[in-house]
């Protein structure tokens, strides 16, 4: 019998370098997968449909909560976010490491549906390195900025609600840090 995969949950504010450090962490244990969230906002440029997210109308979201298929959903900034619940449970009965990059609501969520996940908060240095880091990226605009950084701020609250706390300073060391949670006995 195959044991029971673990549920790796990253999550952290907006621009604080999840995709970073979930792409590098990848890079060197491509055996982890990374689970494709579902989202109702449109894709951004070079985004592709089940590469970066499964991009859905509001009312194929609609569905898929009404019919039990997400583990988690919120909504932020007027688009909803999601995990779909299949190929998650699939993948941690299978044995598989599974990697969630997902928002504060999404990872409260999935500690009430997945006990055993392993919650991890990816801090930033300080909220100037956030708001450059969210100027940085160019993807959105001021009004858009100031709103992801006001989220951030509660989302700094919510920190001590994790099982890990890492400071995105350097991309290699969070994914060290990383590796040597998954190396843990009861994980794969």
């Amino acid at each position: 019998m195959t044991a029971r995969g673990t549920v790796l949950v990253i999550t952290g504010p907006s621009g604080v370098g999840k995709g970073t450090v979930v792409a590098a962490l990848r890079r060197r244990r491509p055996d982890v997968w990374l689970s494709i969230s579902a989202t109702t906002r449109p894709p951004r440029p070079g985004e592709r449909d089940g590469d970066h997210y499964t991009f859905v109308s509001r009312a194929q979201f609609d569905d898929l909560i009404a019919t039990g298929q997400m583990l988690e959903w919120a909504e932020f900034s007027g688009n909803r976010y999601g995990t779909p619940a299949g190929p998650v449970l699939r993948r941690i009965e299978a044995g598989d490491c599974v990697v969630l990059e997902i928002e504060l609501e999404g990872a409260r969520q999935i500690r009430a549906a997945l006990p055993d996940a392993v919650l991890v908060f990816l801090a930033p240095p300080s909220v100037d390195v956030l708001r450059q880091r969210l100027r940085g990226r160019g993807t959105e605009d001021d009004a858009e900025v100031s709103r992801r950084l006001a989220r951030a701020e509660h989302e700094l609250q919510a920190m001590q609600e994790f099982d890990h706390i890492v400071v995105n300073t350097e991309v290699d060391a969070v994914v060290d840090a990383l590796l040597d949670l998954l190396a843990e006995p009861s994980h794969p």
